[in-house]
């Protein structure tokens, strides 16, 4: 049996066939957060099948022989529990929240589901309406279609390049026989981490996890090594027409991975210039952005509405951006002047010590507040060993105090140069003539 390892009162084990295991003992109520992660995400996609994954999350609540899906939802709401599921570049994953005494309902589900899963042709044809619902709903948005040809411009070869929910051409040409060998090959021991946060004892749970797991055989997977995405060859320009009566800016950078030391210090960066902004996608708390210099210098003045930064966690390099709703009476050139005069400013000269150390108050409370109940930190667990290990998680806190006015100003140069950038920008109908 292999050893029982234990960081921080997180104890994490390993099955024979490669299943990872981490649990977390909180003893504060009889709950338990019981989360499957698959390395698995568009990261793991290609032109031709992107969506894939996403789709794939779709099908796994379509049931299995044990488990139909007609049974499914009835079952965790009767426990009075929550559960979904969510895929992103990297990852996909699958939770539920229920009183600590129907955690072996959860556990039995997604063991079956693992391997059982069962494709019903219809259901797929039922889902690739739904997939296909999803994106043409998200065309509607503005900001998605603007984000959508901004990202495609700053990502050539990556497949980050590629939307989440994949491009309409590949949801309506996918098979069944494609999305269930995606199925196979990804949704096994070998590739998957089970964590586990709540009102239980630790060798209860292993003994349990073992019994429902340890059977299910491991298949060859390959981890990808994907060539780094190259810099962008000057400043590139996209703009993008569609209806509405707001016109919006988003500026993208080359931005670090995770697990790169250059990823804390653009964390207090994009702080200071937009506000703090969180990696979790639970209790995100109500940290304001109106002390950011972006916000004071732009939406203070009037030139734009909002002001947002984006700074993902992720396996390998991605993109930081930054999105304006512009002001009615003024143009986008006006905000891309007044936003590149404070990048320079930040380029130029040391932040006051005093402005940092309130990023990183902020940045910290943000943090805080997305790690305090079970969910949370059984999201923690497997979020961070998707893109780097738990030590990030446990270090977050002391990586963000090593932020000096140097480092800041470092990543501001090296990072934010503007002939390494993409500038978009939407035009809605009734402006198109006067701003072109």
């Amino acid at each position: 049996m292999p050893p029982i390892l234990m960081t921080d009162q997180l104890i994490t084990y390993e099955l024979d066939n490669g299943l990872r295991v981490y649990l977390k003992e909180i003893h504060t109520a009889p709950i338990i957060s019981h989360w499957v992660w698959y390395r698995v995400g568009s990261r793991n996609e290609h032109a031709g099948n992107t969506g894939i994954s996403h789709w794939v999350e779709h099908l796994q609540f379509k049931g299995t022989a044990k488990f139909p899906s007609s049974k499914l939802d009835r079952l965790i709401s009767r426990l009075g529990g929550q559960w979904n599921a969510f895929t992103h570049m990297d990852w996909t994953t699958y939770f539920e929240t229920l009183p600590t005494k129907d955690l072996d309902i959860a556990l039995e589900l997604e063991a079956d589901r693992m391997v059982n899963s069962l494709y019903d042709p219809d259901e797929v044809e039922h889902e690739r309406t739904v997939v296909i619902s999803e994106r043409e709903g998200a065309e509607n948005n503005p900001m998605f279609l603007l984000g959508e040809a901004v990202q495609l411009a700053a990502i050539q070869t990556h497949p980050y390049r590629h939307e989440i929910g994949g491009f309409k051409e590949d949801l309506y040409r996918i098979s069944r026989d494609e999305l269930f060998q995606h199925y196979q090959q990804y949704y096994q021991p070998a590739n998957a981490s089970i964590c586990i946060s709540g009102d239980f004892r630790a060798e209860e749970v292993l003994e349990k996890i073992s019994a429902y797991y340890e059977h299910i055989p491991a298949k060859p997977i390959e981890h990808l090594q994907l060539a780094a995405e190259p810099d962008l060859a000057g400043e590139q320009q996209v703009v993008v027409r569609g209806p509405g009566e707001t016109t919006y800016l988003e500026l993208a950078y080359h931005a670090p991975a995770a697990s790169s030391k250059d990823f804390f210090g653009f964390t207090i960066l994009n702080s200071l210039l937009s506000g703090p902004a969180s990696l979790n996608m639970f209790g995100n708390g109500g940290t304001s952005n109106k002390t950011s210099r972006l916000y004071q210098a732009l939406v203070e003045e009037e030139l734009a509405v909002a002001v947002r930064g984006h700074l993902s966690a992720t396996i390998d390099p991605y993109l930081y951006t930054i999105n304006f709703i512009i002001h009615p009476m003024h143009k986008p050139e006006e905000v891309i002047q007044a936003y590149d005069h404070q990048i320079q400013a930040l380029q130029d000269h040391l932040v006051p010590a005093d402005e940092i150390a309130r990023a990183v108050k902020q940045a910290k409370a943000l943090f805080a507040y997305g790690s305090e109940n079970i969910t949370n930190q059984a999201f923690w667990m497997g979020y961070a060993n998707a893109f780097a290990d738990y030590d990030w998680f446990l270090h977050y806190v002391d990586s963000l105090s090593e932020i000096t006015p140097a480092k800041v100003q470092r990543i501001a140069q090296k990072y934010l140069d503007p002939n390494k950038r993409v500038v978009g920008t939407y035009l809605p109908d009734f402006s198109v003539e006067a701003l072109s």
